[in-house]
């Protein structure tokens, strides 16, 4: 009765992470749950867009938005766009903490305490903050999916262990001098048979699980960088060609409208790199900015108390928390080495994500226990995290740990037990070698970005961005600092229970009848998780509610549905003013993308030119440019026919340039006007030079319904193949008994 009651707490525990997550994403996005739509900086959210030929990234701009805006065109006739966009935020930030807290606990075997630490880490952070205040909420799909990445490839190189490891040809064959070995094979004859399906059908589902976040990863071309560089270190030499295969289908949308368009392959400005180079916060530097994941180029998409002494603080305290972690994550052996001897098949599937492969009791034997680093830092001695280990305190010491002169006799084990064994060793060296790879990529995640902004750096980078196509995507180089996250959750997750582990021992009598109370660690836990949690949230308490209630939707003018239902012939919309951002009376004070593009059935015109700075950088395209400076130069109307625009929107309650645009619109013919915005057709006959050809069409389309097919199927083949996993295992256990 006890361990039902037991294993019904456990399955309860496991659901905490998942709401608590989600709580934190409520906190921080809980202005957006009103109606309205996201409009903040780069962030366009509109109610009906249209799949156009920007929209496939088939115009004259780089592909920086594909295939999220083909998304959004094709989902929207049907879900209010601003609800998908709302939806894709809250379900990001409520995936990373979710994420962050499974990969502590099946890398690391942390209790519930460090589990919502790591959560609260992969959440609350600056890095989060400034994308949401920059209106980079489809890159943060990408950052969401980096834990899951990790966990995925983790998974996949266990798998491909234990198939080599459980495979009968590896296996030496029994000897007369241990008949039982045979014994226990002939007596069940479809053990080993099961046995060898579960791992291969655990692979599998990782796999699947590591394409769907390639694409959830891959709404932006950025995103599925990052998810790539996190595969490509953590995956294994041996799975490295497979899952560049899944990233490369899961990039097939901006790769093939790169290579259609021919946009994105010119090179970029390389005024670019300084203007979008991590920026130093108040008594920070550079380095220190990026290492407490803060930093980015604009210094207007940052909350309130980065710009006070509280980044400094917010920052050590970060630091330092991660500092009490960083050696038991780094160790030879995990805190977690004896979970395969443990009669908690919980902790037995932290070395073994497939499951129990054998039977607990046939796997509680002398000799598998691994020695634990703590031995090297006694700060971090490893106590169990749950309170129901077995009692070992009482039994002699030669009864549970052997010495190195009696050794146990494991060639006379049977081969489940030896398999086993060498599984969870297997799983454990795994481990290892995953956890310092995930610290080494945070600290060329942090370490390469701060060397961009230095002048040595920005000279390699321009370099690179004029001679290289397709360099532009690393000219902003904090957005890469993401990779560090993983680590983070880790390193905060270890030092968590090292604290516990400490105080623990410092408050605990060495008596054997107080060492046996091992839930006097439970308290311990849980204030040492609050206090971690504390200091993470506390000195970036701006933000919740929507980063100090600047995330928040707006309304549109109803003139701009009017427009979009006026617009119904051929030929592109220039707009006016010129320019590609905006300053709207219900946008607040901060300058938005143009909604245009998202927001009418045709393809709008834009420069693709970022005033960032002080300086402009210049975009991808000449035709655009052309259109514009016609506009402004008073130019005829029939020389806009003869570049293919077919609409002019004027944009009234924007400022910008409008230079000698009167000229040219006293020759259009007024379709709609209003206080907000003035629609005007282009007489005559309109070059469709612009228009994509069909095979493209074709081809891209393709493209994002692979994409798509991979976005869909990780959910859909992951409960049937977990189904499937579990049958498996019980015919295992049972096949074993």
């Amino acid at each position: 009765m006890g361990d039902g009651r037991q294993a019904r707490r456990d399955r309860w525990v496991r659901f905490v992470p998942v709401g608590y997550s989600a709580l934190l994403a409520l906190v921080i996005t809980g202005p957006l749950l009103g109606s309205g739509y996201l409009l903040l900086r780069d962030a366009v959210s509109t109610p009906r867009s249209y799949l156009t030929d920007a929209a496939l990234g088939l115009g004259d701009a780089a592909p920086r938005a594909v295939p999220q805006d083909a998304l959004l065109a094709v989902l929207s006739p049907i879900v209010d766009g601003g609800l998908i966009v709302k939806a894709i935020v809250l379900l990001a930030l409520w995936a990373a903490g979710y994420g962050a807290a499974v990969l502590v606990r099946e890398l690391l075997g942390v209790s519930l305490g460090p589990q919502l630490v790591a959560a609260t880490v992969a959440v609350w952070n600056p890095y989060v903050a400034e994308r949401l205040l920059q209106g980079h909420w489809s890159l943060l799909a990408g950052y969401a999916a980096l834990p899951w990445i990790a966990l995925a490839a983790y998974r996949i190189r266990v798998g491909s262990d234990t198939r080599r490891r459980t495979d009968p040809a590896s296996e030496p064959s029994d000897s007369p001098a241990h008949p039982g070995n045979a014994a226990h094979r002939d007596d069940h004859p479809e053990f080993h048979r099961a046995n060898r399906r579960t791992p291969r059908l655990a692979t599998t589902g990782a796999w699947a699980a590591l394409a769907g976040c390639f694409a959830a990863a891959g709404l932006t071309p950025t995103g599925a960088l990052l998810a790539g560089c996190t595969a490509v270190v953590l995956v294994g030499r041996r799975n490295i060609l497979p899952a560049l295969i899944l990233l490369l289908a899961a990039s097939a949308p901006w790769l093939t409208a790169t290579a259609l368009s021919g946009a994105g392959s010119e090179p970029s400005d390389p005024v670019g790199i300084t203007a979008f180079a991590a920026r130093a916060e108040p008594g920070l530097g550079t380095l220190g900015s990026l290492a407490g994941l803060g930093g980015i180029w604009n210094s207007d998409a940052v909350p309130d108390s980065r710009t006070t002494s509280l980044a400094f603080v917010a920052t050590i305290l970060l630091l330092a928390l991660v500092a009490t972690g960083i050696r038991a994550v780094a160790c030879t052996r995990s805190d977690h080495a004896g979970a395969a001897t443990s009669t908690n098949t919980t902790q037995a599937r932290t070395v073994n994500p497939f499951g129990t492969l054998h039977p607990p009791s046939m796997v509680n034997h002398p000799g598998t226990v691994n020695q634990h680093c703590a031995e090297h830092h006694p700060g971090a001695t490893y106590q169990p995290d749950t309170a129901h280990q077995p009692d070992t305190t009482a039994q002699p010491r030669a009864a549970h740990q052997p010495s190195a002169t009696h050794e146990p006799d494991t060639t006379a084990q049977p081969r489940a037990v030896r398999q086993h064994t060498a599984v969870a060793e297997g799983g454990e060296q795994i481990g290892i070698a995953v956890r310092r790879r995930l610290l080494m990529l945070a600290a060329v995640a942090i370490i390469l970005p701060a060397l961009g902004a230095t002048g040595s750096g920005m000279a390699v980078m321009e370099w690179l961005v004029t001679r290289v196509p397709g360099a532009g995507l690393l000219r902003d180089t904090q957005k890469y600092v993401a990779l560090a996250m993983p680590a983070y959750a880790l390193c905060v997750a270890a030092g968590c229970r090292a604290v516990a582990s400490w105080l623990a021992t410092s408050t605990v009598s060495n008596s054997p009848r107080n060492q046996r109370r091992t839930d006097s660690r439970t308290p311990l836990m849980s204030l040492t998780a609050t206090v971690f949690i504390a200091l993470l949230t506390l000195p970036l308490f701006d933000l919740a509610w929507g980063v100090g209630g600047a995330l928040r939707p707006v309304h549109y003018p109803i003139g701009w549905q009017q427009v979009a239902e006026k617009i119904d012939g051929p030929g592109d919309v220039a707009v006016l003013p010129g320019g590609m951002f905006r300053k709207f009376p219900y946008s607040g004070h901060a300058p938005v993308l143009d909604p245009a593009p998202r927001m009418l059935p045709n393809d709008v015109l834009q420069t693709g030119e970022l005033p960032v700075r002080g300086r402009t950088v210049a975009g991808e395209g000449t035709r655009a440019r052309d259109v514009e400076s016609l506009l402004l130069q008073g130019g005829s109307a029939q020389e806009l026919a003869d570049l293919g625009v077919g609409w002019v929107l004027t944009e009234r309650t924007t400022p910008g340039p409008l230079g000698e645009s009167k000229t040219t619109l006293a020759q259009l013919i007024p379709i709609y006007i209003d206080t907000d915005l003035a629609l005007y057709r282009v007489p005559g006959t309109v070059n469709h030079h612009n228009d994509s050809p069909a095979t493209h069409r074709r081809i891209s389309n393709a493209a994002h319904l692979i994409w798509a097919a991979l976005l869909i199927s990780a959910p859909l083949l992951a409960p049937a193949n977990q189904r499937t996993l579990k049958t498996a295992e019980r015919s295992t256990s049972g096949t074993s008994a």
